[in-house]
């Protein structure tokens, strides 16, 4: 973003200063995601060669131990068994690799509808815009509530809010409002409906909750009850949305120092148009926008998830095929057209290029950490230094340091719940709390961490360097809370 582009104040110091700081050593430092998963994938594999058990090498290679001899791994059978390991994990998670795009592109889908444009234009017009902080706090509520029903709906539907809130309040600090823009991600997501390792721990047929439950992490399935909508969840959420949506609409500067988007800018501020429907010029163009097929499909779906959810408890509705269903029902009926709902997906498809690419290379790490044996390894590192007492606070803190080098919630638990589950087991935390943990201390890091900003940014016309001042001082704020929270956690 050009210098020219906004009305210049007095640059922001104290904590803002040292995220500003953070992202420049980010930007230095830190390579895309795709380059950090390779790493990662050689740092597990080296680790695997070092720490891996012996029985399991000899397994992977095909080869049995001597009668009344210990089993013996050479190099040779690790440096192979370590690539066979990955190799079978590598395709492991193509299912749930899907259900993560779906989830990103329904949501983005629903942020582009027609009904859900008219509603946040309509929402942009409540702030005084004589009161500036009023757009902060309308836009911060709407970030960390849209993350908490859906983090897709929230990635794009509050950068789309964020600019209809600045073309009807240009006295808002635009830095700030976007900032406010990206607090789902970091505050709200992953203890929310679509949360990753809260769904896959509540889907039956999802491998991690097979494999789990017949090593003995797990009894079975993690109902969303005991996850989402646990009271200590429940809480903690409202608690931190109103703290931060507080503490956001304090920092708005006064009008002298205030970061206004200039009028060249503004005309840059594009928002997605649906498309608009010309005269019908043959069969295949009424085809293509004759609202009866959105309809026909949405009444099916709709009898479809009854069928689903009828007979279980409330606490088991939730799950991904559900709720991916649910989303992709809701935007087929809110574009009514089909052609409306084909471009809308078509935009949104170019936001999940990342998970695709991604996710096979997650799976081939967790397949190095559960058959070579190293999760037994990692899960005795994490009860020696652990009590029940402490167990989720730690888990909280490592999942927000790991989630800081791998900003995907569903590859990361897929990487750590071999381990974490089985040693919460061990200290005696029941697996509901070490799901809770995880889950926070995932999005924990996700505000001073640029992966899931780009498509918001990339809307806004902004830079990550632009916002991560503001998003710095949230982010102690919410890490000492939390933190207190998790050691609370053990004893409720």
């Amino acid at each position: 973003m050009a210098d020219a582009d906004i009305q210049q104040g007095p640059k922001i110091g104290g904590l803002a200063g040292v995220g500003a700081g953070l992202t420049r050593w980010t930007e230095k430092w830190i390579p895309d995601s795709l380059v950090i998963v390779f790493i990662l994938s050689i740092i597990a594999f080296v680790m695997a060669l070092i720490f891996g058990g012996d029985a399991e090498f000899m397994k992977l290679v095909g080869k049995k131990a001597v009668a009344g001899t210990p089993a013996a791994a050479s190099f040779g059978d690790r440096l192979y068994g370590g690539v066979v390991a990955w190799g079978k994990g590598f395709w492991f998670y193509l299912k749930f690799a899907m259900q993560m795009c779906l989830i990103m592109m329904t949501g983005y889908i629903l942020a582009l509808s027609p009904p859900v444009r008219w509603l946040l234009d309509k929402l942009a017009g409540l702030p005084n815009q004589d009161k500036p902080y009023q757009a902060i706090v309308a836009m911060a509520l709407f970030s960390t509530f849209s993350a908490w029903i859906s983090w897709g709906l929230s990635i794009i539907g509050s950068a789309v809010f964020a600019l209809f809130m600045v073309r009807r309040n240009p006295k808002v600090d635009y830095r700030l409002l976007v900032a406010s823009a990206y607090l789902g991600l970091g505050c709200t997501w992953h203890a929310g409906l679509t949360g990753s390792a809260t769904l896959m721990m509540a889907s039956p047929a999802n491998k991690l909750v097979v494999m789990g439950t017949k090593a003995g992490w797990i009894t079975g399935p993690i109902s969303t009850g005991s996850t989402i909508f646990h009271p200590f969840n429940l809480i903690l959420v409202v608690v931190i949305i109103a703290v931060v949506t507080i503490i956001m609409a304090k920092m708005h500067p006064k009008p002298e120092n205030t970061y206004v988007v200039s009028p060249e800018l503004m005309d840059r501020l594009k928002i997605y148009e649906p498309p608009t429907r010309e005269k019908t010029k043959s069969p295949s163009d009424f085809l293509n926008w004759w609202w009866g097929f959105n309809l026909i499909i949405v009444i099916g779906g709709a009898i479809a998830l009854y069928s689903y959810l009828r007979g279980k408890p409330v606490g088991n509705w939730l799950t991904l095929n559900n709720v991916i269903f649910f989303f992709l029902m809701l935007g087929i009926l809110f574009h009514w057209r089909p052609w409306s709902f084909l471009k809308a997906t078509e935009e949104s498809g170019k936001a999940v290029w990342g998970i695709v690419i991604q996710f096979p290379f997650y799976a081939g790490i967790f397949g190095l950490i559960f058959f070579t044996g190293l999760a037994t390894v990692f899960t005795g590192w994490f009860v020696a230094i652990s009590s029940k007492a402490t167990f989720p606070m730690f888990a909280y803190w490592y999942g927000g340091i790991l989630n800081y080098f791998v900003p995907s919630g569903g590859g990361e638990w897929l990487m750590t719940a071999p381990y974490l589950l089985p040693a919460g087991k061990a200290l005696g935390l029941p697996a509901y709390k070490t799901v809770i943990a995880y889950a926070w201390g995932d999005m924990m890091t996700d505000m001073i961490q640029p992966f899931w900003a780009i498509a918001m940014l990339a809307v806004a016309k902004l830079n990550f360097r632009d916002i991560m001042g503001y998003l710095m001082v949230i982010f102690v704020v919410y890490f000492v809370i939390t933190s207190i929270a998790f050691l609370i956690l053990p004893w409720i």
